[in-house]
């Protein structure tokens, strides 16, 4: 006899550079930034005023303006990004880019740029369905002479009674409602639901009150609806502008064996025209005017900003200032450089006309004390232990070299103290490891004493 124990179904999440932020660590009421908070640790001004970046999203005050994050490598810009789209929740949507994915060989720079924007605008629908249910307690059909004439007779319309725990109903129905309750197979007897917008029918399953006592049943039951026979239901909706455009840019083939291989031979990625960006626009305002839907402003987040060239540059002045825009949070680590596409320089590699259009927030270098809090939290998100010597001597290598290189130490320094069969970090794994690989300062120091070739 084969008995198997059943995994637990809970998903593993993959432990990724920045699992542990999980917001921007401000008090509620006064919105000041604790020393370490929610996974970030330092940064405070940094964090206090994306505080007030992600209050002005959420009073709908900051659409088509901009954000950028400006500081050396390895000082939380992406963090704080990813701390502003947990401060606003699942239902805000949040778009992250890195500025080279704009360069396609299928699609202009300019439409990428159009289609992260638009993914980062979402539009809530809200729609009220009014539905009939319960069980069935009669099903008659009324037929009248065809009126073409001939021998056959057509139904006119069908009688149905429900039943809840509150009262029965009797419905008269529509012909073409006939032919769903014919298809779904209903009896009296049953539980259905009706529709009362499109008349769509379903069958839940058959009522409990007709439960035989075979031990063997074909059939579902289920309890008799509660409440009324007659419900209002509201059903709320979120998608993406970008979802719209794709469903509707795509077009409806048939469902023959042509239109699927012509469909299936085509992987090039097309382009969405202005044209049914404008009518998609429209159409949405007009809902937005009915109340069936409102705006829901994302984020739209650039990574490596000084990659964008002048093109995509002045597009953005042109889309930030549009009607429909979301927040953009652009970031860059660079200073003066020139401007890609041009020999002009600038401060961040960004045109002084859009730095004009943004507020800049500053990320300053850790220090030795935060690093060591930062390596602390990295280590419990992984599960790893160690030394209290341990961590202030990954916290010395931090400062001398870059924290992400003391981050990347903390697996191989596990596997080599569970190589000594220790299940703790010891200084000695942290200074072995240390002497295994090098990081970029000290290789760029043994290449600047060779000449070309590495020696």
């Amino acid at each position: 006899m084969k008995i198997e124990e059943v995994q637990s179904t809970t998903k593993t999440a993959r432990v990724s550079a920045h699992t542990h932020v999980k917001g921007l660590g401000l008090d509620a009421k006064t919105g000041a930034a604790s020393p370490v908070g929610a996974g970030l640790v330092g940064q405070e001004r940094a964090r206090e005023a994306c505080g007030i970046v992600v209050d002005l999203i959420r009073s709908r005050k900051m659409a088509g303006r901009a954000l950028l994050l400006a500081g050396a490598p390895g000082t939380g810009k992406t963090a704080l990004a990813l701390g502003i789209a947990q401060e606003l929740g699942p239902k805000v949507p949040f778009c992250p880019m890195v500025g080279s994915e704009v360069f396609s060989s299928e699609v202009k720079k300019t439409e990428v740029l159009m289609e992260h924007f638009r993914r980062a605008i979402g539009l809530r629908i809200r729609e009220s369905k009014e539905v009939y249910e319960g069980e069935v307690t009669e099903l008659t059909v009324e037929e009248t002479e065809d009126p073409l004439g001939g021998y056959g007779r057509t139904v006119s319309h069908v009688v149905i009674g429900l039943k809840t725990t509150k009262g029965t109903k009797t419905l008269r129905l529509d012909p073409t409602i006939h032919d769903s309750l014919t298809k779904e197979g209903v009896s009296v007897g049953d539980v259905i639901y009706i529709e009362a917008n499109s008349g769509a029918v379903k069958r839940v399953g058959r009522s409990d009150s007709y439960a035989t006592e075979f031990d063997l049943e074909a059939e579902e039951y289920v309890p008799i609806p509660k409440g009324d026979v007659h419900k209002k239901k509201e059903v709320v909706q979120d998608v993406t502008l970008h979802d719209l455009d794709v469903a509707n840019a795509r077009p409806q083939g048939g469902k023959d064996v042509m239109s699927l291989m012509a469909a299936m031979g085509k992987p090039r990625k097309t382009e969405i025209t202005d044209k049914l960006r404008t009518e998609i626009n429209r159409v949405v305002n007009r809902y937005i005017d009915q109340g069936v839907a409102e705006l829901v402003p994302g984020v739209l987040f650039v990574d490596e900003v000084h990659m964008l060239d002048i093109e995509c540059f002045t597009y953005l002045n042109r889309s930030l200032e549009s009607t429909l825009s979301p927040i953009v949070v652009f970031a860059t680590n660079r200073g003066v450089c020139k401007i890609r596409g041009t020999e002009v320089v600038a401060p961040h590699g960004v045109p002084v006309d859009l730095l004009d259009r943004m507020l800049i927030v500053r990320t300053m270098p850790y220090s030795h004390e935060e690093m060591v809090q930062i390596i602390s939290i990295r280590a419990s998100v992984e599960d790893i232990e160690l030394e209290d010597e341990a961590l202030k001597a990954l916290g010395d290598i931090g400062a001398k070299t870059s924290l992400r290189y003391a981050v990347q130490m903390l697996t191989p320094s596990r596997i080599m103290a569970e190589t000594c069969g220790r299940t703790k970090i010891a200084t000695s794994d942290v200074k072995e490891v240390d002497t295994l690989f090098f990081d970029g300062k000290a290789s760029a120091l043994l290449l600047a004493k060779s000449e070309g070739y590495m020696q």
